[in-house]
Order: structure tokens, then C-alpha cells, then sequence
């Protein structure tokens, strides 16, 4: 389309409030229709939280299936996550979801620098309901040179300190491999020796390494992508009013360097501000249970839903939770900010570990996925203290898995050790003396957890007894992968508590992305990412269903607002 903005500074076809996956995403997407776009983000870097993610993104039935030997359709996905919701879908937003999820994804590859792959094995969450399938659907991004952004690297969000090593040297789950096995294969020593000299060459100018993966990766192409086409980014921008005009959302009002001003808005508003997750009022009202810690990013503060509830939209009031959970560990770094690290695939389903309460008891099935494990915390706090939650490994399983922010083979320990957040003990009863824990409890929970780990059958929570379970194990061990008993002291442990990854609840929209009032769409508003009601109400079926449906429904908004 021909831009009608071209010639007025303060006018646009599209203003998108939001520097996250979501609005950077329906940001480009503008851009590739020739619209003029403007990118609000009220902090000083882009990315919001998906900068701190692995950035893996669920959208099934694209062009990369046949590229790990699968077929998918829109029918079965569609049958598999009618199996996973149940009451709770709605036929018309996922149909939606599923029609265009592998045009974005296409048209992205197509079009510009956002280039993903899929991972060999990630099976869906709930693997054995009809429609599930081993592979495919979850895509990560290729990682990317921010080196090609110039002076604009540093808009990124860094990523959290804790995913990284050597002080800002990002790694995936590929480099991981070959770090790992860099002592036993001459290939994985050649392929770790070129990453730490690019590295070294990158902190010669940079306070990080440039070579950006996971959800740095995704945001540096979005953003180098975006820039390529024209678009416009404006940092530190607080948003204050929606503007409307004839029965339409036709701008905004915002602060910024020290000034008021007043933007116009073509074709429409995006909300992509990442959620009501910081936003103490809306967290009393909608997450009203034990305390939280959120690893999310700064700027998840709701200003844009109350903006947008002002002006008639509602909230979802549907979803089974409100918010995404996953168990996370926290401690205080030197520089006094808190670390919140979540624990979504590394540890917590690993031969030599387990999971129990204050009493010294498991209590649900530790290889379930992170979301359903934040959610058996909560509900077991209600009936016996489990917040927090210990997760214990013995020597062997700590030297080989890690265990939170320790890394495989045991780096950090020292240090961690020093300053509590990790805890040791010789044998189970020091260790829960040093937890709090009832250590008789303690002792028998080990005793029949490791008799069950011989014959690989855990009578008291199916632990490990899904294809989706037995990835997060240890494919090298057996009968059951995520299964072995703890028995080789020291023995080890970190808490865990709940915390919200991202939003459920957000502005009801419908299948276009619109705003809904009361009567209808609000015209000219548009919501997406955690700022839209997610489709998965509160579910987690799979990995990647925030990003997933985020960048769908950016693809959905854009063409909607510049067809109008």
C-alpha cells in the first residue's frame, strides 16, 4: 500500500505500543505492506520479555514440518488442542491461529531476516491426546549476528545474566552440546573454540557478545528487519491517552524527552505492551494467591490495557489461570537486583532428582511441564506449606544436569554456595536440617522414590510416563529416563517458588484481533501478545503458545487495519 502518512511527522499509518516479540512483529508486518509505522516502548530497550526467552515459537502446520520428517494439518492441531482446552476453546480465535500461522511464518521467511528452524524432537506438552505431535510445530529462531544492527545492537534487551556464560557469551541448546562434549570430540572442540574466540573478538568493542540466540535472536532480526523497511522506533515513550475521533481510536498522547506529543494513527492502534504482570492492581485482582516472582520484563506494567479498559474493552474472564507459571529459583546479585531464573527443561525432570514441600513429601509429578508445576505448588500451599518447594539432586545428578543457575559440571557451586542460594548437605538429614525440612520424612520419601526408580514406574504420580515426560530425561538412562535413585551424597538443593512467565488474562478481542466492548469492536484498537486474552485460556498445551499465537495475530491485525 502507498503510505498516507508520508508527508506529516506526526502522523501514521499504524502506531504500535509495545517493543516486545508481539508488537515488533506486527510492527515489520506493517512495514512489508508499505505502511508507515511507529513503535512506542515506554523503557530504554526493545525485546520485553521474549529478549529473556528461549524463544521457541509454536505454530503448527508450516512449510519447516517436512523439514523433521512430519505431517501436520490445520485439522489436527485443531483436534489437538480442542482435546487440550476443551470448554475452554474457542473455535473461531483458534481456527484463526491455525489458517494463519504458516502464512506469517512463510512470510517472514520470504521476506525478511526473521529465519527459523525447527527442533529435531519437541513434542507437544499433553503428547498423549489425539493431535499431538512429536516435532514440528515448535520453531526456534537461527541465531543472529547484531552485529548487522550497527549502533542500534545496543536497543536490545540483554538477556538475563543467568543464561549466559563468560559474562555475556549467549549459548543454545546446540552450543550447549558441544561445550559439553568439547573434551571427547575434536568437532565440538573446533566448533566451542570458534565460539569463544568470536566471543573474545565481540567484547573487544561490545559489553556483550554480539552473536545473539533464543529470544535476542528473534527480536535482533524483527528489529534489523524493521529498520531495513523504514520503520521508526521511539524508546522511553509513556503512552497516557488513547485519542479518539468519530467514534474511532485515532492516535495517542504520549511523554517523551521531557515533551507532550500527539500522534495520528491511519489505520489503527496495536497494544503489544506485554501484560498486566507488574501492574499491582490488576495482579491483586487477577493473581490474588501466595507470593509470585516474575522473571518478565520491566516494562509489563498494564498501562495500555487500563488505557484500553477506559476507553470500553473488557478483560477475559474465562481462562482457567491467569497467568503462565513456571517454578523459579531467585537470589540477590552483587549489584543488588534480584535474579529470578526459571527452571523450564535442564533440571527438575532429571535422573537424581525430586521435588518436595516443607514436609519433607513430593507432591505432584516433577516431569509435568513448568506451567503445571507452578500450578501444583499453589494448590498444594493451600493444604500443606509447599511454597517454597525444594529441588534436591545427589552429586552425580548435579555434576551431569546442573541444578538451577549451577551449571552442568558444577560451575559456580562455590560461589553459590557462599551466598545460600544453593544448599549442601553430606547426607539427607544435614540437608534438610539446613532446609527446614522433616528429615525422617525426608529420608523416607528418598527411600520409596529410589525403590521406584529401579523398576522406572512411579505408582504415585506417573512421573516420566509421556513421550513429552521422557524428553525432559536423560534418553542415555533407564528403564525410565527422568528416574534414578539418589543415592551418592553430597546431596544438594535449591527453593523454588511460583512465578508468572506471562500473561493469560488480557483484552478480549475477536478473531481479527480487534478490541471488544461492549457493543462490539472498538474501532481502530487492536490488541496482541499477552495484552490479547490468550487463546489457550490459561492452558499450556505446548511450548511456544505465547510467542506462537503473539506473531499470528500480529500477521491477523496488520492486514485487517490497512484493509480498512
Amino acid at each position: 500500500m502507498a503510505s498516507a502518512a508520508a508527508k506529516d511527522a506526526n502522523v501514521y499509518d499504524l502506531v504500535v505500543i509495545g517493543g516486545g516479540g508481539a508488537g515488533l512483529t506486527a510492527a515489520l508486518f506493517g512495514t512489508l505492506r508499505g505502511a508507515r509505522v511507529l513503535l512506542l516502548e515506554s523503557t530504554e530497550h526493545v525485546g520485553g520479555t521474549t529478549a529473556f526467552s528461549g524463544g521457541t515459537i509454536w505454530i503448527p502446520n508450516t512449510f519447516h514440518t517436512a523439514e523433521v520428517g512430519t505431517q501436520d494439518s490445520v485439522e489436527q492441531a485443531e483436534t489437538y488442542l480442542h482435546a487440550a482446552l476443551g470448554n475452554y476453546a474457542a473455535p473461531d480465535m483458534i481456527r484463526a491461529f491455525l489458517e494463519a500461522g504458516p502464512r506469517a511464518v512463510e512470510l517472514l521467511d520470504r521476506e525478511t531476516d526473521v529465519k527459523l528452524r525447527p527442533y529435531p524432537l519437541h513434542p507437544d506438552y499433553i503428547s498423549d491426546l489425539p493431535g499431538s505431535t512429536m516435532k514440528g510445530r515448535a520453531l526456534e529462531p537461527v541465531p543472529f549476528d547484531g552485529r548487522l544492527l550497527g549502533d542500534k545492537f545496543d536497543l536490545i534487551r540483554p538477556p538475563i545474566p543467568e543464561f549466559t556464560i563468560l559474562n555475556g557469551l549467549m549459548v543454545d541448546r546446540n552450543d550447549i552440546a558441544h561445550l559439553l562434549n568439547l573434551k571427547k570430540s575434536w568437532a565440538s572442540f573446533r566448533y566451542s573454540l570458534a565460539l569463544v574466540a568470536r566471543y573474545a573478538r565481540d567484547r573487544l568493542s561490545r559489553k556483550r557478545g554480539a552473536r545473539l540466540t533464543m529470544g535476542n535472536a528473534l527480536i535482533g532480526r524483527l528489529l534489523h528487519s524493521f529498520f531495513q523497511r523504514g520503520g521508526t522506533v521511539w524508546t522511553e515513550a509513556q503512552v497516557d491517552r488513547l485519542i479518539e475521533e468519530d467514534g474511532r481510536i485515532a492516535g495517542v498522547s504520549l511523554l517523551r524527552n521531557g515533551g507532550r506529543q500527539d500522534i495520528h494513527a491511519v489505520h489503527g492502534v496495536i497494544l503489544a505492551s506485554g501484560g498486566f504482570n507488574r501492574n499491582p492492581s490488576l495482579r491483586k485482582e487477577l493473581v490474588p494467591d501466595a507470593e509470585i516472582h516474575t522473571p518478565g520484563a520491566p516494562g509489563h506494567k498494564g498501562a495500555a490495557l487500563e488505557l484500553a479498559l477506559n476507553a470500553g474493552a473488557r478483560m477475559g474472564d474465562r481462562n482457567v489461570e491467569n497467568v503462565f507459571w513456571a517454578p523459579v529459583s531467585i537470589r540477590q546479585r552483587a549489584d543488588g537486583t534480584k535474579a529470578v531464573f526459571p527452571h523450564f527443561v535442564f533440571d527438575r525432570a532429571k535422573p537424581g532428582t525430586i521435588i518436595v514441600n516443607k514436609a519433607g513429601r513430593r507432591f505432584f509429578n516433577e516431569s509435568t511441564s513448568y506451567h503445571l508445576t507452578g500450578k501444583a505448588m499453589i494448590e498444594a500451599h493451600r493444604n500443606e506449606p509447599s511454597i517454597p518447594a525444594f529441588l534436591i539432586a545427589d552429586h552425580q545428578a548435579i555434576k551431569t544436569y546442573g541444578l538451577g543457575m549451577v551449571r552442568p559440571g558444577g560451575s559456580g557451586m562455590p560461589f553459590l554456595l557462599k551466598d545460600g542460594y544453593l544448599v549442601k548437605g553430606e547426607t539427607l538429614a544435614e540437608l534438610a536440617s539446613k532446609l527446614g525440612v522433616n528429615a525422617p520424612q525426608l529420608q523416607k520419601t528418598v527411600e520409596t522414590f529410589n525403590g521406584y526408580a529401579a523398576t522406572g514406574i512411579d505408582p504415585d504420580f506417573g512421573r516420566g510416563t509421556t513421550a513429552y515426560q521422557r524428553n525432559l530425561g536423560d534418553s542415555k538412562h533407564g528403564p525410565n529416563p527422568t528416574m534414578r535413585a539418589l543415592e551418592n551424597g553430597p546431596f544438594y538443593a535449591v527453593k523454588l517458588y511460583p512465578g508468572d512467565i506471562g500473561a493469560s488474562a488480557g483484552l478480549v478481542t475477536d478473531a481479527h484481533a480487534r478490541v471488544l466492548g461492549t457493543d462490539g469492536p472498538i474501532a481502530g484498537l487492536y490488541a496482541i501478545g499477552n495484552d490479547q486474552n490468550s487463546i489457550m485460556a490459561g492452558l499450556y498445551p505446548a511450548p511456544g503458545i505465547t510467542l506462537g499465537p503473539a506473531m499470528t495475530f500480529a500477521y491477523i491485525a496488520v492486514q485487517d487495519a490497512l484493509a480498512a
